[in-house]
This record gives C-alpha cells, structure tokens and sequence, in this order.
C-alpha cells in the first residue's frame, strides 16, 4: 500500500514538474502575474483618484465597475470571433501594446487638465482583455498536454485569487507613496514587459480551411455550442450560477452591518477571506481534481456553495460567518477550475475563442441581472429571503450540471460533439 501511495505521489510530482518545465505554460502565466499587477495598480489608484476629486460621489464611483463589465457584453462575443481567426501569440502582443499606448494617451491627456480621461483607462483595458483572454486559452490548448491542462488552469486561477488579496494592498501602497502619475508609469513598465515577455511563446499559424465573414464564424460558435449536448449544459450551469451569484454579491456589507451589526469596515475581512478560499481552492483542485469524477466535483461545489450561501445569512456570529464564507469560496474555486478545465481541454481549438466569447456574456450578464433585481427584491422582503432564493436558485443548476459529460483525455474529441 505504502509503495503504492508513493508511486502516485511521484507520478504527481513529475507531472507537476514537467508542467513547470513548460515554457508556453510559463510564459503565459508571468504574463498574466504582469497583467494583474497592472489592473489592482490601475483599479486602486483611479477608485482613490476619482474618489478624491468627487467627494465620493457614488455614481462617479460606480461608473468604474459600468466601464469594466459593459465591455464583456459589448466586446467579448465579437473578441471570442476574432481571437479564432487571429494569430493568439501577436494578438496577446498586440492587447500590451494598445494597453501600453492607450496609458500613454492617457497621461498627455491627464497632464493637459482632463482627469476624466482615467475612466477610458478602465474601458480600454476591458476591452483588451476580451480578445487576449481567448487566445490565452487556444495558446494554452495548443501547447500543453491535455493531462496537466487541469492542473495549469487551477494553478492560474490561483495566482488571479493570490491578487484578489494582495492586489488591493499592492495598489493602495503605490498611489498613497508615490500618487497617480507613478502608478501610470508603473502600468507602462508592466504593459511593456508583458508584451516583451509574449515574445518568448512558440511562433503559431492559424489554419483556417475558408475564410468566412465574422458573422458566419460568431453563428458558427453559437451552432456549435447547442449542438454540443455537455457545452449546452455547461452554459446553464454558468448562467445559473452567475445569477444566484449576482442576487448575493452586493448585499455583503448588509450581512456585516444588518445581520452581524457590525462596522461597514468589517466587509473587509469577508472579502480577504473569500480570497483565501478561492486560493486554496484553486491549490487543491490542482493537486486533487484530476483524481475525482469532474461531474461529482462540478455537482459537490455546486451543493456546497448553496450550503454555505444558506448558513452565511443564517449566522449571527462573525467567525462563524468568516469560516462559511471562506469555505463557500473554495466550493466557487472547484466549480471554476472544473468550467475553465472543461473549455480548454474538451472544446476544439479553432472554436475556443467563439465558446469563450459566447458563453462568458451570458455569466456576467446573469450576474449584472441577479445584482440589478436584488435591492427591489431585498426591500420587498428580507436578506434572508434574498440568500435563501440565491441557495434555491444555485441547487437548481445541479440538474444541468448531472447532464454534463466530462469526457476522458484518451477518448477522441469528435465523442465530445455525440448527442
């Protein structure tokens, strides 16, 4: 028995090596640590700027979060399109260099008085990243074995909640000790060194058998996922979820100060803790998701994430409420890995960009939905109901998610489109 727990573990740690001896895998990854340094620098010092300059007026405030999320609907279906019919090494060059030199417009237009243009800041950088983001995956397809895809991704999706925790705090130090202006230049640097850094990727050919319209390809994508039994589930299951999500995520600070009768301030310590839980999530789906049923990790996270939606509104006591929430962020890290594992891996390369850009918007906009319906619904009941709802909601995409098949790296990806 011992000697065999040993040769897994070993058969482990060589997968795990080889996946870091990857050079696309690392490339891609330092890209990506670059690229997040640059958004918590950027977020943080225009959210303090603006604030300073308004007084904290909250449609100033929360014209950020608009410019960032209405992007997704805008641009991602079309960014999805192009990133398949575009080389995805020089167009993730490309996203840095437009970034580099929007940032560059930017300050002339900030030194000439007109402060207002920090918001295009935001928007661009949104934009950006809806056609960097699909060919990230298609590099990530192309480059490494399907059997370490699983562990690439949780890993990545580690790092983006390592910065859900330290980013804030990053960006706070470099505007409150060196100001605005220095937190711009710092994004150059990043934006340059992580379009430089691109360079080192395997050179890539997209192979297209005719060239189509844009609109032939975006109906392709669309044609591809209903015909594909698991992908039409998979994109149930993410709008479900998105909208439970979105009925729960601006009422945290009501759990904090109405439910707990706390200081607003403590809202803090709920969203460091929920970054914890996303982190060691994504650490744990690395080491041990490839060894679990995926559609028994993708339902447990989903029955677990109901659960602990149900006991954070039902808790009166702020450690209890920090330990559900914490492992409510664990279960969400699971379901994510499970998701992103299931695009990359199972969906053919020259359609990632398109699924990518399809299925996306309907999460974000599922949330932006649950978000804008969930104060008339909170005023007309109570918080409790408000998260109970959420929890009903979320248990309902276990159906959907039971439908989904999680094929086998060996089996052929044509099974995958079989009804």
């Amino acid at each position: 028995m011992d000697r065999t727990v040993g040769l897994k573990s070993g058969r482990r740690r060589e997968k795990m090596n080889q996946l870091l001896r990857n050079k696309s895998f690392l490339i891609v990854t330092g890209s990506d640590l670059l690229q997040n340094l640059a958004i918590w620098i950027r977020n943080m010092a225009i959210l303090y700027f603006i604030v300073e300059q308004t007084g904290g007026d909250p449609f100033a405030v929360s014209l950020i979060t608009v410019l960032e999320y209405v992007p997704i609907f805008v641009f991602s279906f079309i960014g999805g399109g192009f990133a398949d019919r575009w080389n995805p090494k020089k167009t993730m060059i490309w996203g840095d260099v437009l970034s580099t030199l929007s940032i560059v417009l930017i300050l002339a237009l900030f030194w000439a008085g007109y402060w207002q243009v920090l918001y295009a800041a935001t928007f661009v950088s949104a934009i950006v990243s809806q056609f960097s983001q699909p060919s990230s995956a298609k590099i990530f397809k192309r480059n490494v074995p399907e059997e370490h895809v699983q562990t690439a991704i949780a890993l990545t999706q580690s790092l983006h909640s390592l910065f859900i925790i330290v980013g804030p705090l990053l960006g706070t130090f470099i505007y409150t000790t060196l100001g605005l202006q220095a937190s711009l230049y710092t994004l150059l640097f990043l934006f340059i060194s992580s379009a430089v850094l691109l360079t080192f990727l395997p050179s890539t050919t997209v192979e297209r058998e005719k060239q189509k319209s844009l609109y032939e390809d975006l109906m392709e994508g669309w044609r591809f996922i209903l015909r594909t039994p698991s992908l039409k589930w998979l994109a149930v299951v993410f709008a479900i979820v998105g909208l439970a999500e979105g009925l729960v995520s601006p009422l945290q600070i009501f759990i904090i100060t109405d439910r707990l009768e706390l200081d607003a301030t403590y809202v803090s310590y709920l969203s460091g803790v929920s970054g914890l839980g996303l982190l060691i999530g994504s650490g744990m789906a690395a080491f041990i998701g490839q060894k679990i049923n995926q559609t028994f990790l993708l339902v447990a996270g989903i029955c677990v994430m109901a659960l602990t939606t149900i006991g954070e509104a039902l808790s009166t006591a702020f450690a209890l409420t920090l330990t559900i929430s914490f492992f409510g962020a664990i279960s969400l890290a699971f379901i994510n890995v499970v998701i992103s594992t299931f695009m990359v891996a199972q969906v053919e390369e020259n359609m990632i960009g398109r699924v990518n850009g399809t299925i996306m918007p309907l999460f974000m906009g599922a949330i932006l939905i649950g978000s804008s319906i969930t104060g008339l619904l909170m005023n007309a009941t109570s918080l409790l109901t408000v998260y109970l709802t959420s929890a009903a909601i979320i248990c309902v995409s276990v159906l959907p998610g039971l439908l989904i098949r999680f094929k086998n790296p060996a089996v052929r990806d044509e099974e995958l489109e079989s009804p």
